[in-house]
């Protein structure tokens, strides 16, 4: 008899906003076929059989979002009755496994995607949430009876961070990729839509407006990127109206300086992603923090050449050379990621991008090579076996 796993995480399909959720939908599609899998998120009804959700409760207006979180969370633990083991995602539902571990008596597996002290600006956006949050956290990873890490680097970050979790329960697990799914994709109806030229270059961001994904670091290096190329932004969620601000003002002076630039914001479909992402000459990564990187895999599933920043689990992914380029950085010790040169650090990702748009057959090359790598190293079946291996063997004790 297959074991029962509950898997916990806040997003989930149709609520779904950030890499955390993409990995959760597509690893339990996986593990369905290797385990009975339930699946626990927050928010509004699910009708997917399986599925259940726990929306936040009241809890008044001081009370904030993170302590509503941990109401969802204590209504996610008590549906975790009967299961032989639960799996938690970010902090959002760590909470949960962790009071089922302790209330029903079964191990409790924690999969990071990422560590909140090495997310300070989360401060502005959860306020004194970050440290419950950071608390959540901690507590979750020093008990769980394994911890998955999305890299080598976040491995190594874990334990650097947590000096009291064992190494020996911290193990590596790589994000994947549906290849099926994310391919090259000729149609040009997306790129039309959302008023982007199909006949010019296009040097592309994808991903939420945070500190972490390094947007304005991008911005500014955008001032030195050939002004033939049009450069297109997909802005996913901002993190806070601060930074929402702070993106409008440098995109809006940009577009001042240089025709080209074309902001789109909220979350793509899948077809207008994929056709962005095939059309793109290079897709570029500036983050300043990243245990791995989904969007590095779904850019070169579709054939585009990555220029990204050579920190966290991104040298993992990309190539240097090979499936793209990577710009270094020397960034602060403090838990910022801010890089220590800013002007050179610009300077450099300009560089890089300006050598793929001056190279398009190299670029070509590249993104041939990605789509190899993303096919052959990174399926989430691949993902899911390491997954249920570390089940099984914390299963059998």
């Amino acid at each position: 008899m297959k074991p029962r796993v509950d898997l916990l995480t806040k997003e989930y399909p149709p609520e779904i906003y950030g890499g955390a959720g993409v990995h959760v939908a597509e690893l339990s599609r996986e593990l369905r076929k290797r385990v009975a899998l339930r699946v626990h998120c927050v928010g509004a009804p699910r009708d997917e059989p399986g599925v259940f959700a726990h929306p936040e409760p009241d809890l008044g207006p001081e009370a904030g979002a993170a302590l509503r979180t941990l109401g969802a969370n204590v209504s996610m633990a008590a549906g975790c009755a009967g299961a032989d083991l639960v799996h938690s995602h970010t902090w959002y539902a760590n909470a949960a496994g962790a009071l089922a571990k302790v209330r029903y008596g079964i191990p409790h597996v924690v999969t990071t995607h990422s560590l909140e002290p090495l997310r300070p600006w989360k401060a502005e956006q959860l306020g004194g949430g970050y440290a419950l949050s950071s608390l959540v956290e901690r507590t979750a990873l020093e008990q769980a009876d394994a911890v998955i890490a999305v890299s080598a680097a976040m491995r190594a970050d874990i334990l650097r961070v947590y000096p009291g979790v064992d190494p020996a329960r911290v193990r590596v697990a790589h994000n994947g990729i549906d290849t099926a799914v994310h391919a090259p994709d000729p149609g040009t109806g997306a790129l039309r839509r959302h008023g982007v030229d199909p006949g010019r270059p296009i040097v592309l961001y994808v991903g939420r407006v945070t500190r972490q994904k390094g947007l304005p670091q991008l911005l500014r290096a955008a001032f030195a990127v050939d002004p033939a190329a049009q450069l297109v932004l997909c802005c996913g969620q901002p993190d806070t109206p601060e930074i929402a601000a702070e993106t409008a003002v440098l995109a809006d002076e940009l577009a001042a300086r240089r025709g080209g630039v074309v902001r789109i914001d909220g979350m793509l479909d899948a077809v207008s992603l994929r056709q962005l992402l095939t059309h793109a000459s290079v897709f570029v990564c500036p983050s300043l923090y990243e245990p791995m990187g989904i969007v590095n895999l779904e850019a070169m599933a579709c054939g585009t050449a990555v220029v990204a920043t050579a920190t966290g689990g991104i040298p993992e992914v990309v190539v240097d050379g090979e499936t793209g380029l990577l710009v270094p950085v020397e960034q602060r010790d403090d838990g910022t990621g801010t890089p220590l040169a800013p002007e050179r650090f610009a300077a450099d990702l300009a560089a890089a991008i300006n050598r793929l748009l001056a190279e398009p057959e190299r670029a070509r090359a590249m993104g041939a090579a990605g789509r190899a790598r993303a096919e052959h190293s990174f399926g989430w079946d691949r993902a899911a076996d390491a997954v249920h291996t570390i089940y099984r063997e914390v299963l059998a004790g």
